[in-house]
């Protein structure tokens, strides 16, 4: 599914240090393995997920989004759907709020647990995104700032040191940032992945992130766990 297009990030090489091939390898090596038994472990929970949705609404199970990946080629992912149809309408491509009114029942428990994020395991099977990086974000993506004027993600700094790598389902950022704090700051968090890459790091981010599902609080405005 995914589709190559015109980059929205140059490649300025000093801005990542660049993984060993041992490394590349074997980070590679693990998001497929862990990506394959993902969705053979967890085709149960896609039937009841995708039967709670249709029950609650009627509308589609899924959606698909473009976001941004590495060097800024864009590709297109699968989440399972957890706001109202057409929410994006009238505000255009602007991330959830705390209590968003755009949000499903079900859509909050998706939401808080991850389990919106599991389609994205294809993504990662066919090399488009990692397990462990930066959020994938989406082309034309804004957040609004502090004044209230709409910026848009590419202009903000830091956005094209994180197009050195394959985006994640996970990372720093993710699991450490306050979810509402500037993604200026978010970013920050990204380039510490981006300069220091390791294996062990990728392990140890998979693992808190497991717990962050089991315990329910991806969405929480604090500490996560």
């Amino acid at each position: 599914m995914g589709s190559a297009a015109a980059p929205v990030a140059s490649r300025p090489a000093s801005l990542a240090a660049q993984p060993g091939s041992f490394q590349a390898s074997a980070k590679r090596a693990l998001d497929v393995a862990l990506a394959s038994v993902g969705v053979i472990a967890s085709f149960p929970l896609w039937v009841i997920i995708g039967g709670a949705i249709k029950l609650e609404d009627g509308g589609a199970v899924f959606y698909g989004q473009e976001r941004v990946g590495r060097h800024g080629r864009i590709f297109r992912v699968l989440k399972f759907r957890s706001m109202i149809p057409d929410a994006e309408a009238k505000v255009g491509a602007l991330q959830a709020s705390a209590n968003d009114p755009r949000v499903t029942r079900i859509g909050r428990w998706l939401r808080a647990t991850a389990m919106d994020e599991l389609p994205q395991l294809l993504s990662i099977a066919r090399g488009d995104m990692s397990f462990v990086g930066p959020r994938a974000l989406r082309p034309g993506e804004i957040e609004v700032v502090g004044d209230g004027r709409h910026v848009a993600l590419e202009d903000v700094p830091g956005f094209e040191a994180r197009c050195r790598v394959r985006p994640g389902l996970t990372g720093i950022a993710q699991i450490y940032a306050a979810r509402d704090i500037p993604r200026r700051q978010k970013f920050r968090y990204d380039k510490l992945y981006i300069r220091k890459p390791s294996l062990w790091l990728d392990v140890r981010l998979i693992l808190l992130s497991f717990w962050i599902t089991f315990r329910g609080s991806w969405e929480a405005r604090g500490t996560k766990f």
